[in-house]
């Protein structure tokens, strides 16, 4: 994550993110679009390479000019996903003046609020099972980032006397777990808001480490 001109932090592709807690639907193009949609709902095996091309309303011809293949499609929206999420977590930790309290809460708020508001794309990374091993290397590079911040969150808590943890690493599992779970159960037409599941879930957070 860096910093644009004007201040406001970026994703790693440039995006602007003014705000952690504001997600604007992602630009994606037609046929990222439909890709998502399509691996969403009949799953990455479940969908062929001609279907997402006739949801874009293109050839598969033209389809493999953009991507290589349908693995590659996967990938994208990934990495996307990935990125996304770990440079909204640095945010959210970064706006909380080094207390290990508020870096956890507003990390977890962070991970909730787009795997709620996202939960498509948050979907997703169940199908990454499917992924070849270099592809998979390289999504779990960057996923292992959010663990690395939590559980660096968790370990300062713990060393400050605020967090009562006997292992930092499998308590930061479990807090991950949790979160990686809403998508399975969440829509939108709920009844709980995006927010108040957040809220909810760093309530749960904080209970798990003590505070």
């Amino acid at each position: 994550m860096g910093a644009s001109s004007d201040g406001a932090d970026t994703l790693t592709n440039g995006e602007a993110i003014p705000d952690w807690r504001i997600l604007e639907p992602m630009q994606l193009s037609p046929i990222l679009t439909a890709a998502l949609d399509a691996f969403y709902e009949t799953g990455f095996h479940g969908t062929s390479v001609r279907e997402i091309a006739r949801r874009v309303g293109v050839t598969v011809p033209a389809l493999y000019y953009h991507h290589e293949n349908k693995e590659g499609l996967l990938i994208a929206l990934l990495e996307l996903s990935t990125s996304d999420v770990l440079s909204r977590a640095h945010a959210a930790a970064e706006d909380a003046d080094g207390d290990p309290v508020r870096r956890l809460s507003n990390v977890i708020e962070a991970i909730v609020l787009r795997m709620t508001m996202r939960a498509r794309l948050a979907a997703l990374e169940g199908e990454a099972r499917y992924l070849s091993p270099e592809n998979r290397q390289r999504y779990r590079a960057v996923r292992k980032g959010v663990e690395q911040l939590v559980r660096q969150i968790v370990e300062e808590g713990v060393a400050a006397g605020v967090f009562d943890v006997d292992d930092p690493a499998e308590t930061t599992r479990a807090l991950l777990g949790m979160c990686q779970s809403i998508p399975r159960w969440y829509h939108a037409e709920g009844t709980l808001s995006p927010e108040a599941v957040a809220q909810k879930y760093v309530g749960i957070a904080l209970k798990t480490v003590g505070v």
